[in-house]
């Protein structure tokens, strides 16, 4: 009977801890898909990581091997504590005599631990920090022929979450469990008092025997408190390394009362706009004011800092203006809903990521539902159609992880038509062109023209050749805008414009 029970406990224990860890494994996921762009500038992928996998799995652990377990094992103590009164009451509170010391040692035990499991899991984070680090730069290690150095880095790490490791176990193994071991003195006075109940015939020698056969039952969960002990330590450090996140609020999130982005014709419009990644010091953007519609490209350009992909980022809104506003036909963008908001503005960026998928999933990353047809048309504007053909699998090709088999421009061009399939009014290009020769470029300049010639575009370029045909440039310089027209009005002036043009083509 004991045995079934133990059975049907462990089983279900498993399956409710399996069910907190997946519902807690797709609370945190989700909540980190819904963290802003600052909060992902801030912490590091390996940190996060950790926290959803590690940690996760030390909570579900936590309900077969401590709360569940624990409850099981509170059962039997309050069944063999019975036992033990219904024989005699008196000997039964000289032999438990060492409950006091039991709680007062899981208390140190649990503190402890509980100090030593998040000191683990912090090093653990760092040490996936290193790992996915190096393998995500691996190409830049053998380069340099960094090999040695980057094993020495890991191996620092890997040794201290050695210790650390060390140092748990060294507590489970001590505190946990000298905790359920009771005194000699406790054991040796429980004796004396069953000695005298017998001698003043209170209980018989018979009493005695059949005593402590049920502190033998008493014995198996009482040593078994150490593991739960145990259990439940690593879940609280893990829960809180959980909840840190769970508990944060998105910076950048749907504000009350938030609506539906309605787009009429399509007007982006920066008022007096200024920006910074960290407070009113080092402001990146100041004073921005510019519009922007429908079948018109206004062009952006500027030495390196000067914010020209700032303006991209808090035109989708991953960045909220510290001052000003930013409106799509006269819709503040704060006070509509990001899905409405996302879905209208697409944005092209230099530093493009591709999916471990193939060519046909991150082309249609947009529209999953997409068609065929769909696809090559949006493939053919980005003068991305005639390589795929020549792939070994065409569209069902796989690019590799993060696009490591396709070249910069190939990247590129899959990442423009990924955009040109979201179909979005407004179109934001952050230096889209970068990595693509001058053939392609041309070619590409040429689809884009015809896709803009219903969408309000806003092109930020390093290379002048690819805003020369815009319907007007400004040109940004330590965040501020130095001047603003057409290509011919600003090489007139002969500015700073003029002077990055020359240096462009010198």
């Amino acid at each position: 009977m004991r045995g079934l029970m133990m059975m049907v406990h462990t089983q279900q224990a498993e399956i409710v801890g399996q069910s907190v860890g997946y519902r807690l494994r797709m609370d945190y996921y989700d909540k980190v898909q819904r963290l802003s762009y600052g909060f992902h500038d801030r912490v590091h992928t390996g940190e996060l990581i950790t926290r959803g996998m590690l940690d996760v799995e030390a909570v579900a652990n936590s309900f077969n091997r401590g709360m569940i377990k624990a409850i099981w094992l509170l059962v039997l103590i309050g069944w063999g504590t019975w036992l033990l009164a219904s024989t005699d009451a008196v000997l039964t509170l000289a032999a438990l005599s060492f409950a006091p010391v039991v709680a007062w040692r899981a208390t140190v035990a649990r503190m402890r631990l509980r100090v030593a499991w998040l000191r683990l899991q912090q090093c653990l984070a760092r040490l996936t920090n290193v790992m996915e680090e190096n393998l995500s730069g691996i190409r830049v290690v053998r380069a340099f022929a960094a090999r040695e150095h980057e094993m020495a880095k890991f191996d620092t790490v890997s040794e201290q979450a050695k210790r650390y490791t060390d140092r748990t176990i060294n507590i489970r193994v001590r505190d946990v469990s000298l905790m359920t071991l009771p005194t000699r003195r406790d054991a040796r006075d429980a004796m004396r008092t069953a000695a005298n109940r017998v001698l003043a015939g209170h209980i018989t020698v018979g009493d005695v025997t059949e005593f402590l056969v049920f502190m033998l039952i008493l014995q198996m969960p009482i040593r078994q408190l150490g593991m739960v002990v145990s259990a439940l330590s690593r879940a609280s450090t893990s829960g809180g390394r959980l909840f840190e996140i769970l508990d944060l609020e998105p910076d950048i999130r749907d504000q009350p009362g938030a609506r539906e982005l309605e787009i009429r014709e399509g007007v982006l419009r920066f008022e007096s706009v200024g920006f910074s990644y960290g407070g009113d010091r080092d402001r990146v953007l100041d004073d921005i004011s510019f519009e922007v519609g429908p079948g018109r490209t206004l062009g952006i350009v500027g030495p390196p800092g000067s914010g020209k992909s700032t303006i991209a980022l808090l035109a989708a809104r991953y960045y909220d203006v510290g001052a000003g506003r930013i409106t799509i036909d006269d819709q503040d963008v704060r006070s509509v809903t990001l899905q409405s908001l996302r879905s209208a503005v697409g944005v092209i960026q230099q530093d493009n990521f591709l999916f471990t998928a193939s060519v046909e999933s991150n082309v249609a990353y947009a529209d999953p539902w997409a068609q065929r047809e769909q696809i090559t048309h949006a493939s053919s504007s980005a003068q991305l159609h005639d390589w795929v053909l020549g792939l070994p699998e065409e569209y069902r090709t796989l690019v590799g992880e993060r696009g490591v088999s396709l070249s910069g421009g190939q990247r590129q061009r899959l990442s423009i038509a990924r955009s040109i399939m979201a179909d979005t009014p407004v179109l934001v290009l952050d230096e889209a062109t970068a990595n693509i020769d001058s053939y392609t470029e041309m070619l590409i300049q040429k689809a884009l023209a015809k896709l803009l010639e219903s969408r309000t575009g806003l092109v930020i370029a390093h290379r002048l050749a690819t805003i020369r045909g815009a319907d007007r440039i400004l040109v940004l310089q330590e965040g501020r805008i130095v001047e603003r027209g057409t290509h011919a009005e600003l090489m007139a002036l002969n500015g700073l414009y003029a002077r990055l043009y020359s240096m462009n083509y010198s």
